[in-house]
């Protein structure tokens, strides 16, 4: 057994008697199914709102497993890492946000597998209104987004801001990744597009993609790289193209 699934099984186990908890899901990778050794484990807790304020959540955590540390993340998640380097993420919140999981773009699990806990009969039919898996984005706003990031990074590197445009190459790879997923089809893990991209995308689709990567001495070439695949995929895809926009980046990047 996995030392995830074990801590999965313990906070199934907190979960069904913490008398404070009215509801409790599992999302990511173990309850889609797909969760290995690398892999955390992720759940919402929803807390009857009169007894949220007594939740510590660094010793609800703890009764899962010793807590090397606990930090709250910028969307406002908490991350335990756990003896042998794994990570869970939990979201304290109130019995009322449950109705905020109706506009979650998708399930990406059965609602079997998800629903932990549901004592007030309200999570289990929000979960069973939303889509298995997100649809994927539009083709032309995707193209545009790419060709935003990909002129921020390309100008502040011409500034010498080569971190920054670092930065903002991930932006643009990430861009790429979903361009490529439209035109090979291969939409499944839309919402993470990195996600099992070796094994779902073609050969030589990946090898255009990690021509587009680069430590931040070598932004410039891996910025010539993406543009050179994602004008191709922008016209391959169908989208109405800038020729003007288009010439003038051809220029600035060496196309």
């Amino acid at each position: 057994m996995l030392v995830q699934e074990e801590l999965i099984a313990r906070t199934r186990r907190l979960c069904a008697t913490d008398g404070r908890l009215d509801a409790a899901l599992m999302y990511g990778s173990f309850a889609a199914g797909e969760g290995d050794a690398y892999s955390d484990i992720e759940f919402w807790l929803f807390f009857d709102p009169a007894r949220l304020a007594e939740v510590d959540p660094r010793e609800w955590c703890e009764r899962v497993a010793p807590v090397r540390h606990l930090v709250l993340n910028e969307v406002g998640t908490y991350v335990a890492f756990f003896p042998g380097l794994v990570r869970g993420e939990f979201h304290f919140v109130a019995t009322d946000a449950i109705a905020g999981v109706a506009h979650w773009p998708a399930r990406g699990a059965a609602v079997e597998r998800m629903v932990v806990k549901d004592r007030t009969g309200e999570l289990t039919p929000v979960l069973e209104g939303l889509p298995d898996s997100a649809e994927e984005g539009d083709a032309e706003a995707l193209c545009g987004r790419f060709a935003n990031w990909l002129l921020l990074a390309h100008h502040v590197a011409a500034r010498g801001e080569l971190l920054r445009a670092w930065d903002a190459l991930g932006a643009v790879q990430r861009h790429l990744l979903w361009l490529t997923r439209l035109h090979e089809g291969a939409v499944r893990h839309w919402l993470t597009p990195s996600r099992g991209a070796e094994g779902e995308l073609s050969g030589p689709a990946y090898t255009a993609l990690a021509e587009a990567t680069a430590g931040a001495a070598d932004v410039d070439r891996a910025l010539a790289a993406a543009w050179r695949t994602g004008r191709a995929l922008w016209r391959e895809l169908g989208v109405p193209v800038p020729e003007e926009l288009f010439g003038e980046l051809d220029r600035a990047l060496g196309q």
